[in-house]
């Protein structure tokens, strides 16, 4: 057996060392012309990809301003902007997935898209749902219709030979909800998270919901059954395939777990996933602070194999307050990250913004994008 001396152990432990991301460290502040706004429409989410063309392509949420917030659940459809530069600005071109009718099991809402490419191929993942029931708008989370499109959300994947589109959607969900009742996602699929490991193959990470001991479906004749309808606490499981179309494996555990917070509504929300130096990586955001000690904050989480996950060496990406050019920091946290990546760096981090109108909380909504400063 050879013999390492000192000296060369702590130059590996120096590399090693150097190998560990730090993204907060390349976050930079951000600019007013950063933002993705509408006065007709609510935004969510943003998923960015460059092109052959040299332009970038941008699939986002929107809804009617006039729904408010929580009409993303009814009447979301993923648009589709792109621009010449990847700090914008963004011009709207059309809608990638229209609704296409309550028969379809994404037939009234597509949501959170999460684009990739490989082999040339662009796939776009979503959540979907449908709804025979009509909802009364503004709706909300107290309306027993809501919970019926919730509860209806599920994982599908759209793809096209060019970022423009036309999409082809699949007649089934890509991730869908498992025969298990007592499966972690009994009830729910949703919110995808997707993309090429370091093996080449797809890894996914995404929300769930179980069902309680004492579930039922909505009941549109009773004016309280939504209560037990909603199902357990939120978690995230995760799954891999060998083709970006499935099937996907799933992993039968819930993940993002910490000790104590076992009965915790909510820790993580909204993963965005990619494969960097060998390592699998998600940013989260920070629901109670307990990965960043800031609420609200983008947390860093990375894994060997795409299914055991614990958070990084240096875990906060951006904090629950964000800076800005002037000095001053936005008044709500950012939701939804995602990342631009480029020739294997990540360049730019899109994001989610609710912003307060006339006292509302989530009054309006946009898309903000914050450069990283590259190495």
């Amino acid at each position: 057996m050879a013999l390492v001396s000192c000296k060369e152990k702590n130059k590996e432990q120096v590399i090693e060392a150097h190998k560990e991301l730090n993204l907060g460290a390349m976050v930079q502040p951000v600019s007013e012309k950063h933002k993705f706004i509408s006065e007709d429409y609510h935004i969510w989410g943003a998923s960015v990809v460059k092109g052959d063309d040299g332009k970038y392509h941008m699939y986002y949420s929107r809804w009617e301003y006039e729904l408010g917030h929580m009409g993303w659940v009814t009447d979301s459809e993923i648009a589709y902007a792109v621009a010449d530069k990847a700090e914008g600005p963004y011009k709207h071109v059309n809608v990638a997935l229209p609704a296409r009718g309550e028969q379809f099991w994404d037939g009234t809402t597509t949501h959170n898209p999460n684009i990739i490419r490989k082999n040339g191929r662009y796939y776009l993942y979503y959540m979907g749902c449908t709804s025979s029931v009509k909802a009364v708008q503004p709706t909300s989370m107290k309306h027993k219709d809501w919970w019926i499109y919730r509860n209806n959300q599920r994982i599908g994947v759209a793809w096209s030979d060019n970022p423009e589109g036309p999409w082809n959607r699949l007649d089934e969900p890509v991730i869908t909800v498992d025969e298990d009742p007592n499966a972690p996602d009994a009830l729910v699929v949703t919110n995808p998270a997707v993309n090429v490991g370091p093996d080449g193959k797809m890894f996914a990470v995404y929300k769930v919901v179980a069902k309680t001991e004492d579930w039922k479906p909505v009941d549109m004749e009773s004016d309280d059954t939504w209560v037990v309808s909603k199902g357990g606490n939120v978690r995230y499981m995760a799954a891999s395939a060998d083709s970006p179309l499935g099937p996907f494996t799933k992993y039968k555990e819930t993940i993002f777990e910490l000790k104590g917070e076992e009965e915790t509504h909510m820790i993580a929300e909204d993963p965005y996933v990619w494969s960097q130096d060998g390592k699998y990586y998600a940013l989260v955001t920070d629901i109670k602070g307990s990965f960043t000690g800031d609420y609200g904050a983008i947390a860093l989480m990375e894994s060997d194999n795409g299914h055991d996950w614990v958070q990084s060496k240096h875990p906060m990406v951006v904090p629950g307050k964000i800076l800005k050019e002037d000095g001053t920091r936005t008044e709500y946290k950012i939701e939804r990250p995602q990342l631009l990546v480029e020739d294997g760096k990540p360049t730019f981090l899109f994001g989610a913004l609710g912003i307060t109108v006339d006292g509302v909380h989530r009054g309006h909504a946009c898309n903000l994008r914050i450069p990283l400063k590259q190495n």
